[in-house]
């Protein structure tokens, strides 16, 4: 048996009743679907009975609101009552605070046989407000030299994350509460001896992990936390705090290619913080079939 309910407007709302919920059961392989569904009764609570549940599967919640899906956490069904956690859902608006950036995290891997190095970033991004934000005024990031550019996991599914030449473009509602997670690969060509990273807007940490432990990082409020091994890599720590908008933090390889040793001068754009402070274009406003048949109140 699976419970819980949904709640308007944030932890602190009003339950919400008639809403329509639907149970979802996902297996080890990542197959599965809907498998039940129900409304609300008028305090807002759910429950769900699973006949025969499968201890290796997880199980989700959903509901719609305001033409926004929102899920519950994915929990196993191994004991006879699993009780939720409240499912929060928002209005949607185009105004009010920006998201922010909370957290940025970049990985920059040593430099592979044809020199060029794979590079990982992983940003937490947080709405201050209390709607869930669906603006199409969109504030793109750029960079340069940056190629085969792969939406990684995270909370944003890669579907809602697209490139565009040499920017990267977001669809999808950021609700208020915990920081989302959006992370995304590129490769850095081989050619490449320095690159600096700009901050387009406030960010209240950016983390750094650097393979070539023997690089030079330079950055505003710096600092140095040593080596760290992580899966039997060894990555040299940088982080600083409250990093304010317009500040560039660059990375100087410790061997540069010798056919590119006369162009250490210009610095080469790797990098934006996803600025989404002007809100974000909804790519997920048609609900799915599956969902969309609802017999009537």
């Amino acid at each position: 048996m699976v419970t819980g309910r949904v709640v308007h407007g944030g932890p602190n709302g009003r339950p919400l009743a008639r809403a329509w919920v639907v149970l979802h059961r996902v297996t080890l392989g990542g197959a599965g679907g809907p498998i039940d569904s129900s409304r609300t009764d008028g305090r807002g609570d759910f429950t769900f009975s699973v006949s025969r549940p499968d201890t290796g599967a997880i199980y989700v919640v959903s509901s719609w609101y305001d033409g926004i899906a929102y899920f519950s956490e994915p929990v196993t069904v191994s004991r006879p009552r699993t009780s939720l956690r409240p499912l929060l859902v928002y209005d949607t608006t185009s105004t009010g605070p920006g998201v922010q950036v909370a957290r940025r995290l970049l990985t920059v891997a040593k430099q592979k046989p044809d020199g060029a190095r794979d590079v990982l970033e992983l940003l937490e991004l947080r709405n201050p407000g209390r709607s869930t934000r669906i603006a199409a005024d969109t504030l793109q990031p750029t960079w340069t030299e940056a190629i085969q550019f792969q939406v990684a996991q995270g909370d944003l599914s890669p579907q809602a994350v697209t490139q565009r030449g040499d920017s990267v473009a977001v669809f999808g509602p950021i609700p208020p509460g915990d920081p989302k997670q959006l992370s995304y690969a590129y490769v850095l060509p081989g050619s490449l001896a320095r690159i600096a990273v700009p901050i387009d807007q406030p960010t209240a940490e950016v983390d750094l992990l650097v393979e070539d432990t023997v690089a030079t990082v330079t950055a505003t409020r710096l600092d140095t936390l040593g080596v760290q091994e992580i899966e039997s890599r060894r990555f040299a720590r940088y982080r600083a705090r409250a990093v304010p908008a317009g500040a560039t933090l660059t990375i100087a390889f410790s061997v540069a290619p010798p056919w590119q040793a006369e162009s250490l001068v210009p610095f080469v754009v790797i990098g934006a913080a996803v600025a989404l402070a002007a809100g974000f274009v909804v790519a997920l406003k048609r609900k799915p079939s599956a969902l969309s048949r609802q017999p009537s109140a």
